[in-house]
């Protein structure tokens, strides 16, 4: 059995200013200098992503992106294709996250088409699994992260699981 490495990503949802950004990753890049054993990376939002990868250089911390748009390059207006996100020197993207799947009604077969993508383009998918309060009330907790876990291996599967990350956020 191979051990995988842990990974800590930090999600910074939308938030941030061009100040809090530098001083945020001046603080992970010093506070990353200690941690042993794990891999660590953060997903600014897209406006910070340069900016992030230029403070990152050197360090042990990765950078990572928020979302991943299902298109290759082309006339999609507010979408970010793979190859934007390696170009910007991205290794970790996140998909399937539960505020994606509630406000941009995101389904399975759309987050295992982002996984697949990314892939595709050499970046390491977090997929976002977990089931919402009212779900884990009614007991449906173990069919709503297989619902999502399903969707990758019906469409790439189960080895496409050797190239990414669970994460799970009930």
């Amino acid at each position: 059995v191979v051990m995988r490495q842990p990974l800590v990503a930090g999600n910074w949802k939308m938030n941030g200013t061009r100040a809090r950004v530098e001083a945020l990753l001046g603080g992970v890049v010093s506070g990353a200098a200690a941690i042993g054993h794990c891999g660590i990376a953060v997903c600014p939002p897209f406006p910070y992503l340069q900016m992030a990868g230029e403070a990152l250089l050197g360090s042990r911390v990765a950078l990572g992106a928020q979302d991943v748009s299902i298109q290759e390059p082309g006339a999609f207006t507010g979408e970010v294709a793979a190859s934007m996100l390696t170009d910007f020197g991205c290794t970790y993207v996140i998909v399937g996250h539960s505020e994606r799947r509630q406000y941009h009604g995101e389904d399975d077969e759309l987050v295992a088409r982002k996984y697949a993508r990314a892939v595709e383009h050499g970046l390491v998918p977090i997929l976002c699994v977990g089931e919402t309060l009212e779900q884990r009330e009614r007991g449906e907790m173990e069919r709503v992260v297989a619902a999502h876990v399903d969707g990758v291996i019906n469409l790439s599967g189960v080895e496409a699981f050797s190239k990414g990350v669970i994460a799970y956020e009930p």
